[in-house]
């Protein structure tokens, strides 16, 4: 198969993890603030799955990104700034899915600002990796 199509491939399967790792931070930073109403909770939830959806969805970008690069983890110019931004980003959206897996939709208050946070770094991250991936298409 010809890079096109992995470039397609991981052009697609990008966009899952960006939107619902933001999504996910946003629902439950809301669901966070409003507290133990139903709204609330309901909140928890869509960022519990959203957070989910999201760590599953980056398996095809990263599978797809490692065969266009034949395994390349880090390489040069916009492609290293690219790697740099989404292997730690990778890395935190398993483990924060992983954390929200092992406690549930309704983690404990005390230990949901740390994760908060984490979910906010985790954005940053995977936000650099995308403008870094849409920087070298810019580049080509």
């Amino acid at each position: 198969m010809d890079t096109g199509f992995w470039t397609k491939i991981h052009g697609a399967a990008t966009h899952f993890p960006i939107a619902l790792t933001l999504c996910s931070g946003a629902f439950d930073i809301v669901g966070f603030a409003v507290g133990n109403r139903p709204i609330g909770r309901d909140l928890n939830a869509a960022g519990y799955w959203a957070m989910i959806l999201g760590a599953l969805g980056s398996l095809p970008a990263v599978v797809s990104g490692l065969v266009m690069t034949k395994g390349i983890v880090l390489g040069h110019g916009a492609v290293r700034m690219h790697h740099l931004f989404a292997w730690p980003a990778f890395a935190l959206l398993v483990a924060l899915a992983t954390w929200r897996i092992m406690l549930g939709c309704q983690a404990p208050r005390s230990t949901f600002t740390g994760y908060l946070t984490a979910v906010v770094i985790a954005a940053g991250l995977i936000s650099a990796a995308g403008y870094w991936g849409g920087e070298m298409l810019v580049a080509r």
